[in-house]
């Protein structure tokens, strides 16, 4: 292992250099580190890593064998445009986890935040952003152009689709195909995904008040319980609880939508049952 100002470097490890890697990084068997890549103190790569050109990574992330970062996007119109990856701090990205760079024709970048766990198998495509304290498990898979806020949990065998919003605190059933935007607080599952009530284990994990997860879950139930229309029930929602900070998270979740947003299932019910 080769030592270079506190970093370790294995022998047979590739790194360009142009790259920059801070104090205590260490540096695997037969992983590459690419052109103008940036590694914060103290972050591992394991064997068999490959990070390419333009990432940049933050401090303490954790990387495994056979996982992909900032490669091209798998998108016909790129032209090997110099678009990036940026990786806070923190990450968990486990085998085989392939997360690949922006593009030009939107933000350019593809953006994962800190304290994020990625487990087996996970894709991120071009230009996601994922928040902080976000937990994708294995084989989850991101279309291009994905939001994921804060919080969130995306089981296993998920597939979004492009474009589409998941709200902060929300729960992503396993084997799920999201082809809406899912609203922050809630549960949803299915293929399509529609949306099972309040995420209320979650909340309670995360330290929301009882207070908190009434107010929540009063606003979930004028959005998606009622009978009205979408856009009268936001209306009543802004006249019932005008001060409530829950219910202007879901408005404005509502309001920037553009795939719409995911409603609740109706379950039809025979005489006999």
């Amino acid at each position: 292992m080769k030592k270079t100002c506190e970093v370790r470097i294995h022998p047979t490890a590739i790194v360009h250099p142009t790259a920059e890697l801070d104090t205590g990084v260490e540096v695997g068997a037969y992983s590459i580190i690419g052109e103008n890549v940036r590694i914060g103190k103290d972050t591992w790569v394991a064997s068999h890593v490959v990070i390419h050109h333009n990432t940049t990574i933050g401090s303490q992330c954790r990387f495994y064998p056979f996982s992909s970062v900032g490669m091209d996007p798998q998108d016909i119109s790129y032209r090997g445009e110099p678009t990036e990856t940026i990786i806070g701090d923190r990450n968990i990205v486990r085998e085989f986890v392939t997360i690949h760079k922006g593009t030009p024709k939107d933000r350019g970048r593809t953006v994962c935040g800190k304290d994020n766990l990625f487990m087996n198998y996970v894709h991120i495509a071009h230009d996601c952003v994922i928040g902080d304290h976000v937990i994708m498990a294995n084989a989850a898979t991101l279309a291009g152009h994905v939001i994921i806020e804060a919080h969130a949990i995306v089981g296993g065998l998920v597939a979004i689709h492009q474009y589409v919003r998941i709200g902060a605190y929300s729960f992503i059933g396993g084997a799920s195909a999201v082809s809406k935007d899912i609203p922050p607080y809630v549960m949803a599952v299915g293929n399509r995904a529609h949306l099972h009530g309040l995420n209320s284990v979650g909340l309670r994990r995360q330290g929301f008040s009882r207070q908190d997860i009434a107010e929540i879950r009063r606003a979930y139930a004028i959005l998606f319980k009622s009978s009205m229309p979408l856009k009268e029930a936001t209306e009543r929602l802004k006249e019932e609880l005008p001060d409530s900070t829950h219910a202007k998270r879901f408005l404005a979740f509502i309001e920037g939508s553009t795939r719409g947003v995911a409603k609740e299932r109706i379950h039809h019910h025979s005489t006999e049952d």
